[in-house]
């Protein structure tokens, strides 16, 4: 018979967890009895709260069932990161969904909209709980300060992604190379995470940390470029039109600007940092 831990389901951060699934659960289906709506930030808000919920459910389960002390990574690392990947996927939601989908008489929006936030604060909340950790325990990957610019990379660059639209570069090969600097740079990321959580570093013929300041100054680099070449060809002989309406295709120009900023600063910072602690605090 397979060993259950109720405790995991009653203890604050288990309470946490079972409230933020209900919550986005909540809104997922508040929205989805609207109708669809042929928006990629529909379909953002959407796949937000679905993914939020089912790998909340998910953890909880493999904790109520513990085979989450099993598996071969840190778990209170995952669990961590995830919550904060979560705060700031329902964040940008909260943000997102009623700027654009929501009217005075929209009740059912209205009502997903204030279910998001109080979704958002609830997994900022249990960010907080797991934070803190006894003195002397050590906090893995995701939930240091590399890791977490690392996330931040990706979700920024989901966010480019998101409002990104095939018309919008096909016809410039220079806006075509911020698109692919944005690819390069979401995968490297990514490929980066998966590495370091499934603890394959160490199997580099050559330093991975001093691999990954390259890989840092890199991406800063090119996102320099993009952050430049972006706005310069986007906007050179394009004024936001009359007839643009709430959300048109200029004004996902824009956002993909300060995406691109964003991305850029964040950079910037894992650049500095990642300098800081491989060449400096590690002779001190």
């Amino acid at each position: 018979m397979m060993p259950v831990d109720l405790r995991s389901l009653i203890q604050p951060v288990g309470i946490m967890r079972t409230l933020a699934a209900i919550l986005t659960f909540i809104s997922f289906v508040l929205v989805a009895t609207v109708g669809p709506v042929p928006s990629p930030y529909w379909a953002w808000c959407m796949f937000s709260w679905c993914f939020c919920f089912f790998f909340t459910l998910l953890i909880l389960i493999l904790e109520f069932t513990t085979i989450s002390s099993k598996l071969p990574f840190a778990w209170d690392d995952f669990t961590t990161a995830f919550a904060m990947l979560a705060s700031l996927m329902c964040m940008a939601t909260s943000i997102i969904y009623p700027t654009f989908f929501t009217c005075t008489i929209c009740h059912r929006e209205i009502g997903a909209s204030v279910v998001s936030w109080v979704s958002f604060g609830v997994y900022a909340g249990e960010v907080v709980l797991t934070r803190l950790r006894p003195t002397g325990e050590n906090s893995g990957f995701l939930s240091s300060l590399p890791g977490i610019l690392k996330m931040l990379e990706t979700f920024f660059a989901c966010l480019i992604f998101t409002s990104l639209e095939k018309g919008q570069y096909s016809g410039s090969s220079a806006l075509q190379w911020c698109v692919a600097v944005y690819s390069l740079c979401f995968i490297f990321s990514i490929v980066i995470i998966l590495l370091t959580i499934g603890q394959l570093t160490s199997s580099f013929p050559i330093s991975f940390d001093k691999l990954v300041v390259v890989y840092n100054i890199l991406a800063a680099l090119m996102y320099t470029t993009a952050m430049v070449i972006w706005p310069l060809y986007s906007f050179r002989s394009s004024k936001r039109p009359d007839t643009c309406g709430h959300l048109c295709d200029w004004d996902k120009l824009v956002l993909v600007t300060f995406m691109t900023i964003f991305n850029f600063i964040v950079y910037t910072l894992d650049t500095v940092y990642s300098i800081r602690l491989v060449f400096f605090t590690s002779y001190q």
